[in-house]
């Protein structure tokens, strides 16, 4: 059984007839976005993630499946599912239900010429209906076409997912044919091709990896997902996009944990070191606090002077930081997921909230690495300080 393609999506003004790249050129939902930044690489994987998933959407596996890559649904399991009640309906008419096949394909990457593990998704127009996806060049895949279109981190980072270039998987060679544009989101790491050409080339027609559903509401959205695991012929679990990705993220808990470890290190070298320069500068001004002492400065002046300019020498190196990290907004990268095994491309952004953390930690850095130093000048004795070399 061959699984129907639905047409082309009309998104012109009633009566125009826009062709396929008017459309392809056409955002499907609303924007979403969230700042990250180094070392905060796993709540960047995480916003990737977020930014996926669309809150009125189920993922349908096999019972017991944990990823799209190690689930079966059967055709069988399909048909009873489309069918479902609350279930949104397209521009088309059609059932906002979606099979997919998942695979992996491996293609040499700029960081790793040996090759990384990319996502290969098998799926129709109403899938590319469901999700926030634009075209930034060239076309949609034909169905029943070896044409691919690939994400625009796919492009990026591997040489041979250009457009115009092909690429093997499966059973044979695969024309790309557009790059496109997924926000800041996991889609961008993917490549997409017709359903029923690469479950084909997997032997998989009749089995696809999941089914994407959508609600007509969030009510809707529980109701069909109990009535789904409720359903005893479907062999089945559903669940929500958000829930899917976010158990996704655990590939991101190592690098956020060495992260925040080098974090804790380099601040405690950093007010080592802040306690260090400040003793020392306590040591060459001696003089100057026995000075100010004979004058009638307290010792709580002397400590606060000294307090003062640990603090604003920390806020400067602060601010210096933050300006070296700035370049961070144009770096991509990419990490493993250990779920679907393939990589996963995220852009650092250092955002205002994050530089504003990072001088408030700076400050705090500041004061408790200058505050012994600081009160060791305020204790010295007036006739020991003008004595001192």
């Amino acid at each position: 059984m061959r699984y129907g393609h639905t047409h082309f999506i009309q998104l012109a003004e009633p009566g125009g007839t826009e062709d396929h790249d008017d459309h392809d050129r056409s955002w499907h939902r609303t924007e979403r976005g969230d700042p990250g930044r180094f070392p905060r690489a796993g709540q960047r994987l995480r916003t990737v993630f977020r930014n996926t998933a669309n809150p009125l959407q189920l993922l349908v596996l096999r019972k017991g499946g944990n990823s799209e890559l190690g689930s079966i649904v059967s055709t069988e399991a399909f048909a009873i599912l489309r069918s479902q009640a609350g279930i949104a309906l397209g521009r088309q008419g059609e059932p906002l239900a979606s099979p997919e096949l998942v695979n992996v394909v491996n293609l040499p990457s700029v960081d790793n010429p040996k090759g990384m593990n990319v996502t290969v998704r098998g799926l129709s127009r109403t899938g590319i209906e469901m999700r926030k996806v634009r075209l930034t060049t060239g076309r949609w895949f034909r169905p029943g076409q070896r044409e691919i279109v690939v994400g625009k981190a796919v492009a990026k980072r591997y040489p041979s997912a250009r457009i115009g270039n092909r690429i093997r998987f499966g059973k044979g060679a695969w024309e790309i044919v557009g790059v496109m544009d997924g926000d800041q989101s996991a889609l961008n790491s993917e490549i997409w091709g017709d359903f029923n050409q690469v479950s084909g080339d997997y032997n998989r027609q009749a089995n696809p990896s999941s089914v994407l559903l959508q609600a007509t509401d969030a009510p809707t959205l529980d109701a069909l997902k109990h009535s789904i695991e409720g359903e005893r012929r479907l062999g089945a679990q559903a669940i929500t996009e958000a829930d899917y990705y976010q158990s996704q993220t655990s590939s991101g808990a190592p690098l956020e944990f060495l992260g925040i470890f080098v974090a804790v290190i380099m601040a405690i070298g950093g007010g080592f070191a802040a306690m260090n320069t400040m003793y020392a500068a306590v040591s060459r001004r001696a003089k100057e606090i026995g000075t100010l002492r004979t004058l009638g400065f307290s010792q709580g002046s002397i400590l606060l002077s000294f307090l003062t300019e640990s603090v604003l020498l920390s806020l400067l190196a602060g601010i210096l930081g933050c300006l070296l990290a700035l370049p961070l907004n144009w770096v991509t990268t990419g990490i493993g997921n250990f779920a679907s095994f393939s990589e996963i491309a995220f852009q650092f952004h250092t955002g205002t909230a994050v530089m504003f953390s990072g001088l408030t930690f700076a400050i705090v850095l500041g004061a408790l690495g200058g505050f012994l130093p600081a009160r060791a000048a305020a204790r010295k004795e007036i006739l020991s300080a003008l004595r001192d070399e």
